[in-house]
């Protein structure tokens, strides 16, 4: 138990330090390489960033099979599985090189429009590269989950930590000395070789794992495909949905509004993280209900007590992102970058509710339903990049993120009738007893701060630093009192 309590300490310590580094270091980033060579950096890195859901879920399914053979004390089956899973990945690898052959022959016809002769020599040196980073680092992280599945969480994530530390400060050094960012691409391919290095002989020198094939069972690999398959489609809407909008952007415009778009997408994902977050705290125990078999009032009643923590908790980060996000922004990176803020704001605002619905998700899975919800989510991801792609022909980065949160809107309308209609929530009074008070409370917080924000026209950090101090105390002394006996208890001592 103390194995899992540290390990889960240190995964958060991992998020905030990767996080908070790279809101630091972005801004030396940017101006070490430049507005376009960052966005060419950007958009390279979305562009490859695709191949990466080439895991196909087996990461997942080398930890849940791992941790089952262990349980059964079958080292032979674990053995042959270990060895299926590595001739896949061997697989997965080749498949990755012939990919990259065809995104390098034909980048010049994805780009051409958009990159200089010379954006485009260094693009293909740096697809080259990503490209060798993601066919080793795939098949290395099946290591990290043989480590989850042997229940050994401390070392991985140690490794992780280390790698964000030792990363950055030897970008810093590089950018430093005038590498550009091809450099950085060579960088973070050798710090993940190194790191997985690490990892495979840990695995085989410390928890003296053996991988050997005893036979070949192709209705094993049908198995292991059939456990992972929706959480493959999961990663591939994700990478999807965000990267798209880059890749989108550096066909039809330039570097530095794909830079720009880029610092907006990074924001947004920093707080669906927080929000994700949050869930993984709160949800665990609540879906042990579903097993239980309780009534759908009683998922319901519990849907609403998570949905409410959920809820205040982000809309009191939005709020805070709302009234001085452009100030954080200007004084962050610079005014070129202020469109970024309205890309931020709208992830935010789209992702607010369906993470505060976290608790419905947890009930798809352990019902087994997740199909429905896999496939919408990748077909609107679809329509949002294609309504995207022809409104930033016009409206430019904002076109495109219009059509990507409005795709996600409408999937919400969607999974909320799925979720009254078939898991027999109570939807209407999920959103009356989590939401509808808060919100109309949120909307006072707002205006009040704002108004008292309006005394002080300067931009400067003491503005920014004083203006969230004075939105917390506001927010808190407010929200405290909405809030249940149940719901201050937590939040006093934050346990449950």
């Amino acid at each position: 138990m103390k194995e899992h309590k540290f390990a889960a300490l240190l995964s958060y310590v991992n998020l905030g330090l990767t996080n908070l580094t790279g809101i630091l270091v972005t801004p030396y980033v940017i101006k070490a390489l430049g507005n376009q060579e960052y966005g060419l950096y950007t958009l390279i890195g979305a562009f490859v960033g695709y191949l990466s859901v080439l895991d196909l879920g087996l990461n997942n399914a080398i930890i849940r099979y791992v941790a089952q053979y262990r349980v059964q004390k079958d080292e032979k089956s674990q053995e042959n599985f270990l060895a299926t899973s590595l001739i896949i990945y061997c697989a997965i690898a080749v498949l990755l090189t012939v990919l990259g052959s065809l995104f390098y022959f034909n980048l010049d016809y994805f780009f051409s429009k958009s990159l200089t002769i010379e954006e485009l020599h260094k693009a293909k040196i740096m697809l080259i590269i990503l490209v060798f980073n993601i066919a080793f680092t795939l098949p290395g992280g099946a290591f990290t989950g043989i480590c989850s599945g042997y229940e050994k969480f401390i070392f991985p994530r140690i490794l992780s930590i280390l790698k964000v530390i030792i990363r950055t400060i030897t970008l810093i050094f590089i950018l430093h000395f005038g590498s550009n960012s091809i450099g950085v691409v060579v960088l973070d391919t050798i710090v993940n070789l190194v790191f997985i290095l690490t990892t495979i002989w840990y695995t085989f020198f410390k928890l003296k794992v053996k991988i050997k094939l005893h036979q070949w069972d192709f209705s094993f690999v049908k198995e292991i495909f059939k456990y992972s398959f929706w959480i493959f489609l999961f990663a591939l809407v994700y990478q999807f949905q965000w990267r798209t909008g880059q890749v989108i952007l550096g066909s039809t415009t330039n570097t530095t509004i794909v830079a720009i778009f880029g610092v907006g997408v990074m924001l947004g994902v920093y707080f669906t993280t927080f929000g994700n977050i949050i869930n993984s705290l709160l949800l665990p125990k609540a879906v042990q209900a579903v097993y239980n078999n309780v009534s759908n009032e009683v998922l319901t009643d519990q849907m609403i007590k998570v949905g409410r923590i959920s809820y205040l908790l982000l809309i009191y980060v939005f709020g805070a992102f709302l009234l001085t996000g452009q100030d954080f922004i200007k004084l962050w990176i610079g005014e070129l970058y202020l469109p970024a803020y309205w890309i931020a704001l709208s992830i935010m605002a789209v992702y607010i509710i369906p993470i505060a619905q976290g608790y419905s998700h947890a009930i798809l899975d352990a019902k087994k339903m997740l199909r429905f919800k896999s496939l919408n989510f990748f077909f609107f991801s679809i329509i949002g990049a294609f309504l995207g792609y022809f409104l930033s022909k016009k409206f430019g980065m904002y076109g495109m993120i219009l059509g990507l949160v409005s795709a996600v809107v409408v999937l919400q309308i969607v999974m909320n009738v799925y979720y009254q209609l078939k898991l027999k929530l109570n939807m209407p009074k999920f959103f009356l007893k989590a939401l509808f008070k808060f919100t109309l409370i949120f909307v006072l917080v707002t205006i009040v701060s704002f108004f008292i924000m309006q005394q002080f026209t300067s931009c400067s950090w003491y503005k920014f630093l004083f203006s969230n101090v004075v939105y917390t105390i506001i927010f808190v002394a407010i929200f405290y009192h909405a809030l249940d006996k149940t719901e201050k208890k937590y939040f006093l001592k934050f346990k449950e």
